[in-house]
């Protein structure tokens, strides 16, 4: 009768968990075919949702045919409660990652949306992840019986050591938790340092800032160095800006007309060239009179820091070719130098020579007169 009753509750914890594994599986393909359909939709939360269950779901299912496999088991007192505290320490963890997947997949999520680019804040989702999965593991600890308090109570002293040996580490933590909490600077941002380097905030993680340059580099910037330095971020507070073009007439030039033809032919670049402004309204403005020529400043629109490129080096063809169909003079910068030729005699006086309109040349070929 024992002997029939024991094979009686093998059968049933056979079947038990039997099913808890075809249910599991059953509910993996349930949400393959779900994930199918969230692909569909604009919101990329179905989807990191959808992924994540397709994780947590079989599982569940095979820990609770498991939990019942061993109910139905003639098991001690002690192996049971040893049991049942395994598989809910089990279930709590597999939720945990579960849940640490999912709310670091809506964190980039969310990162991701608000600055449009690929790249995203990991800062933020390495954070989250570790405080879910610390927290998981805990309840799980403490689900099993083993205190928690003693290793709380070590991991605060430890945490003051460790603080100490990772003073730099833990001020780039703090100084990119700032940055971003600030909104000074986000991922698709155009920035510029005081000492040179520029390009686009790829990433801001706990350590360093990942900003790529336009030859298409990847400069590694330390977040304290970033939180000290000065810095120009072109994207803010938008994205649009002007950027200027100098340029100069000779003297002979008519002004009114040259500004009538310069605005022409920037309000075309507006107009055609991608990246530009149509909307905006250029401008010119006269401000030197040079040693040759008038100067004066082409303002022009453009939709991005990068474009600013593509539109002077239009502008620029296309203004010195309007230039020469108009008639209207660039000159070149011109000087007078005048040398003394020093005469034998105390009486006989230096004759000067003069070579007027020169091109100017720069300081290092200009001989010395008195070689």
């Amino acid at each position: 009768m024992n002997r029939g009753l024991v094979l009686h509750d093998w059968v049933v914890a056979s079947i038990a968990m039997a099913a808890g594994i075809a249910a599991g599986l059953l509910l993996r393909v349930l949400l393959r075919w779900l994930g199918k359909q969230a692909l569909r939709t604009q919101w990329t939360g179905d989807d990191i949702i959808v992924d994540a269950l397709r994780t947590i779901a079989p599982w569940a299912a095979t820990v609770a045919g498991t939990a019942a496999a061993a109910s139905a088991l003639p098991l001690t007192t002690r192996v049971a409660g040893i049991v049942n505290h395994s598989l809910t320490a089990l279930l709590i963890l597999v939720i945990t990652l579960t849940a640490a997947r999912v709310v670091a997949g809506l964190v980039q999520s969310l990162a991701q949306s608000r600055t449009g680019v690929a790249g995203s804040a990991t800062i933020f989702v390495n954070i989250t992840r570790v405080v879910v999965v610390a927290m998981g593991v805990l309840v799980a600890l403490e689900t099993m019986g083993i205190s928690i308090a003693p290793l709380l109570t070590a991991l605060g002293v430890g945490g003051l050591a460790v603080a100490l040996a990772l003073q730099d580490t833990l001020a780039n933590l703090f100084a990119g938790v700032h940055i971003l909490a600030s909104k000074t600077v986000q991922p698709g941002d155009y920035i510029r340092l005081s000492s040179g380097e520029e390009g686009y905030v790829v990433d801001i993680n706990w350590r360093n800032t990942v900003v790529r340059n336009l030859s298409n580099n990847l400069v590694i910037i330390p977040n304290g160095r970033l939180a000290r330095t000065n810095m120009t971020n072109y994207t803010r507070p938008e994205q649009e800006l002007t950027v200027l073009v100098q340029a100069g007439v000779g003297y002979d030039s008519d002004l009114e007309h040259v500004e009538r033809v310069t605005l022409d032919v920037a309000d075309s670049v507006m107009a055609d060239i991608t990246g530009a402004l149509p909307g905006h309204e250029a401008a010119v403005r006269f401000h030197t009179f040079a040693d040759s020529r008038i100067n004066f400043t082409v303002i022009l629109g453009v939709g991005e820091f990068s474009d600013q490129y593509r539109i002077k080096h239009e502008f620029i063809k296309r203004l010195h070719r309007r230039y020469r169909a108009e008639g209207i003079s660039i000159p070149a910068p011109t000087r007078t130098v005048s040398l003394q030729h020093d005469q034998p005699g105390p009486s006989s006086p230096s004759s000067p020579v003069s070579f007027p309109h020169q091109r100017e040349a720069p300081p290092s070929t200009l001989s010395d007169p008195q070689r």
